[in-house]
């Protein structure tokens, strides 16, 4: 920051030894025109009352500082000591100047546009701001009516002054209101009086000096240069007062011609000047930088012209006076005129950064060089003393610079980055900076005219600056002339490109007034809404929204006008908007705030709204019979459960399962068994009530969901439901005509459990099941309650899981893997590691049977890493003999995110064995829906950084597979078997998994096929571009030895178009088939 003038402190007469005379007496000289004596009998020379150099050679007339000097005589001549010893002008750092657009007239003082700035739109030289804000107008129903903001965003108002600001101004004004009291009182003695004039000064410039420096030092900004620029200024204004100090307080004797006070006096100013440079905003261009000289120039001669004329022309022809003694003289008002230019050029060259710190240090500058005025003033001169009330002003001024750097206002954290646009403007100072380079020849003019009003010859300085001074005037309004033609032909340009852009742009851009009016739309809505841009200007926005997004799109517009920009600058809207042809597009939107509206930049989304509903659609339905599927029942049942209707007892889940389907499945070929299903769906959907839900959760197995009606009789609602069931039993068990005419019987076992108060999901779902095997056992055909003597069979659940305890410690488990084959090459590309238990009785368990009793999280997470373990390390052991398949383990989601398998664990288990990076493959089974996907894609993320590649296991069965493929790092796509069972014989699901292989492929994923039983199969997926399969129709799942004698093979047979069998087994269906729980 600058500090103020610098204190030219002119020497006084020392305090004589008794102190018996005040310090008017002390120090007013009398003196004779010519010569005279001074109250100590030292001789004076005589001086033109405005200026004349003293016998010491001190320019009486030159601006003080902050200091005091001794005063002149009654008839204007200098005292003895150097009368115009002037601390050099400090500035201070100059505001930040609201950057506008270019104008003819430069707004602050130099070429505007290529001058300083990139370039700019050329307008009016009247005010540097844009135009005034419009406030938004509230009208009834419109759209974008602004609400005031309520302050509850939690960011502190930018420009409140935090509390140690207001200490520091309460201190600030009791010290400058208690150094006006003492000199307004004279101190209470003329030694103190010189004393507070002295060292008072000096101590007021060493705390600006001090503060600057701190400030400087703990802030690495831009502006550090500068502020470490002032604090040596002002260490040297506050050296020479001390010096000063030193020879009239302490020594009590005069100030030689010649001392170091006037060293630090002159050093003063050339570092305030830089520090202003560092701060002001600064030319880009070369024509900047000219202009910027040429506006200085035009002030500071202009006020060369003027002082010459009235004052300094004597103090440099004063006779008697040495070459140095006139430097001298003349050194102080000329720095003075230096720095009154920068101040004038750079003030309307003020950069964003400090604002506050800027204008305090103008005002302790502007009082610094008012207190010189008033110095000067012949009226003053004569009845100055020193520690009198002028003091007071300069001591002011330091004590203003020592506060600047630390009276900053800051925004909020994150309020400096993002900022809203400036809408205020500045006419008075945009004004005051065109003008200024013509009232600076205005004052060079009253110069001239000055010396011919007073008949004196005309001086060669005066004539020379004025003349400069013209030619400096003309040069810089040629260099704006041209710099104005060349920015309205750029603002031509850039507004035919803008246009074209605008015009050539497929999304539609619209601004809307605060009624919610359209004012301008961009040609492109002849396209996209199938409306011309001229028919929509000024209709209602209102109008052309659904009614049913209407109140949303209103919500977050008024929402949006709430908040302040800085924190939010745009937002995303997006809404069904009336087209043309009178149907509904979704349109989504950027929108903008605008001087008095707001600007949409929409485009037509309709396509990809209708895909995503698609896919969403096929992730929770079941590609052949259009039924949810298992994920979306089960997530209608959460909800059922924990709705309103939690409490009723009449909501229940119907289980279905259809006897006798795997025979007609065998005997009449998937085709029919396919007809059958979708016929036995048709009729499920049209048997249960509106409201209910009908689902296929697998193979032959339906489900429907019955919702209670609030009624309180347990027994009719429980016999209500029970008709429903048994009028679906007798619909499905009815005959179906399949396969082009053949009829065929299947019978319906259902199972039914109610809800209860409490109860899970889950619970429930596998209460419906229990039933179901209940009414199965019981000859099937039949509908089964469910009761609490089931309990059996989770009685014999739980003995198989206290056996699954011990089976992992006792060996009983054993690994299996299933080749996966490339269907390219018939080679084998992996292995998929699936586990079995064989107890000590002898019984084979699968694991659709073990699996389902591990509901204990510690058995499944064990039961987890040993799988882990043993596929790595038989996999590094394949490895080792160059059998370099990679191995496949499947995992939930649940378990990959349980803290029994740390990362870490998997790196040390990859490291000990040492498996090759891309030799492990996880592949995620489909989750629960409340899993989190943010976790999730972390661990997955994660295990990739490990070598492990990512497969995304069952799409296409599930609600989370969309959204998987969508957040999840995945790396090979495997075709649930729903899809896969079909892919022959129904058109339909091949076109669906058509759709799926397409998409896998152009995200860049492998695809592998899983449940491919028969040879048919394997050439409809490969016809479709599968890569990769694993099924019954290569191989099964095979111990550690047939896999090596397999990997050694290292290919099976492709069947072509032909079907062929695979081996001696016949083909199998897999309608029957159970899924693989994942581990």
């Amino acid at each position: 920051m600058p500090d103020q003038a610098a204190p030219r402190r002119p020497p006084r007469a020392a305090t004589p030894p008794d102190g018996g005379r005040d310090a008017q007496d002390r120090d007013v000289a009398a003196a004779t025109p010519d010569t005279g004596r001074d109250a100590h009998g030292r001789d004076v020379a005589a001086a033109a009352p405005d200026a004349g150099p003293g016998r010491h050679g001190r320019a009486a007339a030159a601006p003080r500082g902050p200091g005091r000097g001794a005063t002149t005589g009654a008839d204007g001549a200098a005292p003895p000591h150097r009368a115009a010893d002037a601390r050099a002008a400090g500035r201070p750092p100059v505001p930040p100047a609201v950057r506008d657009s270019a104008r003819p007239h430069g707004c602050d003082g130099h070429a505007p546009g290529r001058g300083d700035e990139p370039a700019a739109r050329p307008h009016d030289a009247v005010g540097c701001g844009g135009p005034a804000p419009e406030e938004p107008v509230s009208a009834p129903g419109a759209v974008l009516t602004r609400r005031p903001a309520t302050g509850g965003s939690g960011h502190p108002d930018p420009g409140r002054p935090r509390l140690g600001g207001a200490v520091a101004q309460v201190a600030l004004g009791l010290l400058c209101a208690g150094y006006t009291t003492g000199a307004s009182l004279g101190w209470g003695s003329p030694r103190l009086a010189l004393f507070m004039g002295d060292f008072g000064l000096s101590a007021a410039a060493l705390t600006a000096a001090v503060s600057c420096l701190l400030y400087g030092r703990a802030h690495r900004d831009s502006a550090r240069p500068a502020w470490l620029l002032f604090a040596f200024s002002s260490f040297m204004a506050a050296a020479g007062n001390a010096v000063w100090g030193w020879y009239e307080v302490v020594l009590r004797t005069d100030v030689p011609d010649f001392s170091v006070a006037d060293l630090c006096f002159l050093l003063f100013a050339p570092p305030a000047i830089v520090g202003l440079l560092v701060l002001a905003k600064k030319p880009v261009t070369r024509a900047g930088w000219v202009c910027l000289g040429l506006d200085a120039w035009l002030i500071g001669g202009s006020l060369l012209t003027l002082s010459w004329s009235l004052a300094l022309a004597r103090t440099a022809h004063v006779e008697g006076e040495s070459v140095s003694q006139a430097a001298l003289s003349l050194a102080y008002p000329l720095l003075d005129i230096v720095l009154v230019s920068m101040v004038l050029v750079l003030h309307f060259r003020r950069s964003q950064a400090n604002r506050s710190a800027t204008n305090t240090a103008i005002a302790a500058l502007a009082l610094t060089v008012l207190c010189d005025a008033l110095f000067t003033s012949p009226l003053l001169r004569e009845s100055y003393a020193s520690g009198q009330l002028l003091d007071a002003g300069w001591f002011a001024g330091s004590l203003l610079l020592a506060y600047a750097p630390w009276g900053v206002r800051r925004p909020p954290d994150g309020a400096a980055a993002v900022r809203g646009p400036r809408l205020h403007s500045r006419p008075v100072a945009g004004s005051l900076a065109a003008l200024t380079p013509y009232l600076a020849a205005a004052v060079c003019t009253l110069g001239i005219l000055y010396n011919v009003v007073e008949g004196r010859r005309p001086d060669r300085v005066v004539v020379l600056t004025g003349c400069t001074v013209v030619l400096a005037l003309v040069v810089r309004q040629g260099i704006m002339l041209l710099d104005n033609i060349a920015l309205t032909h750029e603002l031509a340009q850039k507004e035919n490109h803008f246009r074209s852009l605008v015009q050539g742009s497929s999304d539609v851009i619209m601004i809307a007034a605060p009624t919610g009016t359209l004012r301008y739309v961009s040609p492109a809505a002849s396209g996209v809404y199938g409306r011309d841009a001229e028919e929509l200007i000024g209709s209602e926005l209102s109008s052309l929204i659904h009614p049913e997004d209407l109140g949303a799109v209103v919500h977050e517009v008024r929402r949006f006008l709430a908040v302040s920009p800085a924190e939010e600058p745009t937002t995303r809207i997006e809404c069904r908007f009336r087209s043309g042809r009178g149907d509904w597009l979704n349109v989504e939107s950027t929108v903008n705030r605008h001087q008095g509206g707001l600007i949409f930049n929409s485009r037509d989304v309709t396509e990809r709204v209708r895909l995503q509903a698609q896919l969403q659609h096929n992730a929770e339905h079941d590609p052949l019979t259009d039924l949810p599927n298992r994920a979306l029942f089960t997530r209608r049942v959460r909800q059922a459960l924990g709705g309103r209707r939690s409490s009723d007892p009449g909501t229940a889940v119907l289980f279905i399962d259809l006897d006798g389907f795997k025979g007609v499945n065998d005997r009449l070929g998937h085709q029919a068994g396919d007809d059958l299903l979708v016929q036995a769906a048709r009729r499920l959907h049209d048997s249960v009530r509106a409201g209910d839900t009908a689902a296929r959760l697998g193979g032959d197995e339906f489900a429907a969901l019955i919702l209670g009606d609030g009624g309180r009789d347990r027994a009719a609602r429980r016999n209500q439901v029970q008709e429903i069931a048994d009028r679906l039993r007798l619909t499905l068990s009815q005959p179906y005509r399949v396969d082009g005419g053949n009829e065929v019987r299947v019978a319906a076992s259902i199972g039914v459990a109610f809800a209860e108060p409490g109860i899970e999901a889950g619970d429930l779902l596998r209460n419906a099941d229990l039933a179901m095997y209940r009414a199965k056992a019981a000859g099937k055909d039949r509908v089964e309650l469910y009761a609490p003597q089931m309990q059996a069979e989770v009685v014999r659940r739980t003995e198989l899981t206290a056996r699954l305890r011990s089976a992992l410690h006792d060996g009983e488990f054993a690994l299996l893997h299933q080749p996966v084959v490339d269907l390219a090459t018939g080679r084998i590309s992996a292995v998929s590691a699936q586990a079995r238990w064989r107890s000590s009785q002898g019984i084979l368990f699968t694991p659709a049977e073990y699996l389902r009793v591990t509901d204990d999280g510690e058995r499944t997470a064990e039961l987890g890493r040993w799988l882990l373990e043993e596929a790595v390390e038989q996999a590094a052991e394949r490895a080792g003999i160059g059998h370099r398949a990679p191995v496949s383990i499947r995992l939930s989601a649940r378990r990959l995110l349980d803290r029994s398998l740390p990362l870490g664990s998997v790196e040390s288990l990859l490291t000990r064995h040492g498996l090759p990076s891309g030799s492990l493959i996880v592949e995620l089974a489909d989750s629960d829906p409340r899993t989190s996907l943010d976790e999730l894609e972390q661990r997955l993320v994660a295990l990739r950084r490990l070598g492990v590649r990512i497969a995304l296991d069952g799409f296409g069965s599930g609600h989370v597979a969309i959204n998987a493929l969508r957040r999840l790092p995945v790396d090979i796509l495997k075709l649930d078997r729903g899809l896969v069972e079909g892919v022959v014989e129904s058109a339909r699901l091949r076109k669906i998994t058509r759709g799926v292989l397409r998409i896998a492929g152009e995200l860049g994923m492998q695809t592998v096929a899983d449940g491919v039983d028969v040879p048919e199969q394997v050439v409809a997926l490969r016809a479709m571009g599968c890569t990769h399969a694993q099924g019954m129709a290569f191989s099964g799942p095979l111990d550690e030895y047939r896999l090596r004698r397999a990997l050694v093979r290292d290919e099976y047979p492709l069947p072509g178009a032909v079907p062929v069998r695979v081996g001696n087994r016949p083909p199998i269906g897999s309608h029957t088939e159970t899924p693989v729980p994942p581990t």
